[in-house]
């Protein structure tokens, strides 16, 4: 046993190596959940009180320092009330793909044909649309305002959700986990001051919200019937059908091509 554990202690280095990666990469991981959330906020507020509670420390305050140490005895449990839909949404990310959780092989090929086949026919017919696809980030901040849906992707219904008597048209629909979620959700325009002017409302939406989160949106235009994606603030324009097909199955379907019909 001596011996066993004398080999090990040789190898401490590459351990400590592995312990460290280990924790950057969970703290990675949570950094990218939160990102475009309100536990953002939540987060810096901790940060603060934290730094307060230290400086309350070395000035002397011991007042102040006894209030926020009793506070931040009972941390753990504040933590796990105000991020418990980020630590859910976590648990339920962890090693899934979120856009095509639990959908066979069969099921994704037609979700990506209805929603391709919707984006090409509302361009067709100059149907302005925005089609926000939630990845591994979460969108739950940016769906209060929205209708919830709950629908399997279908060709027609995202073209009705879009026409321009329907009353959240101007709205973005949400596809989360391979459904239909919400329509007439509003997001966040981007003020990047390096857009070009020539883009409208669902263009600076759809690049607002992904500078925030990691979700892929795609924009119809309305006034020239162009499809674009749009990912991490960045935007493909001028898509067809094949060439968004390619694009979304490289975006949504990192291990589709392992996977078997059933």
């Amino acid at each position: 046993m001596g011996a066993v554990i004398d080999y090990l202690k040789d190898f401490r280095w590459l351990l400590d190596t592995l312990d460290v990666f280990l924790v950057a990469f969970i703290i990675y991981r949570i950094m990218l959940l939160i990102k475009g959330t309100r536990a953002v906020q939540m987060l810096f507020g901790l940060a603060v009180i934290l730094s307060v509670y230290v400086g309350s420390q070395l000035t002397g305050l011991y007042t102040l320092h006894w209030i926020l140490d009793n506070f931040l005895s009972s941390i753990i449990l504040v933590i796990v009330v105000l991020f418990q839909e980020d630590i859910r949404r976590a648990l339920i990310h962890v090693g899934a793909n979120p856009f095509f959780a639990d959908l066979s092989y069969r099921e994704e090929t037609a979700v990506m044909s209805e929603l391709v086949k919707a984006c090409v026919n509302m361009a067709n017919k100059r149907i302005g649309a925005l089609i926000v696809i939630e990845r591994e980030t979460g969108l739950k901040d940016f769906l209060e305002v929205g209708v919830e849906i709950d629908a399997k992707v279908a060709s027609d219904l995202i073209t009705s959700i879009f026409l321009p008597y329907s009353p959240i048209h101007d709205g973005a629909l949400v596809i989360q986990q391979g459904r239909l979620n919400r329509a007439g959700c509003f997001l966040p325009l981007s003020q990047n001051p390096d857009i070009s002017k020539t883009f409208g409302t669902r263009h600076r939406a759809a690049i607002g919200l992904t500078e925030l989160v990691d979700a892929v949106a795609i924009v119809v235009s309305e006034e020239t019937g162009k499809i674009s994606v749009v990912v991490g603030g960045r935007i493909t324009r001028d898509l067809d059908s094949t060439a968004l097909t390619r694009v979304l199955k490289r975006l949504l379907e990192p291990r589709g091509s392992k996977k078997k019909a059933k």
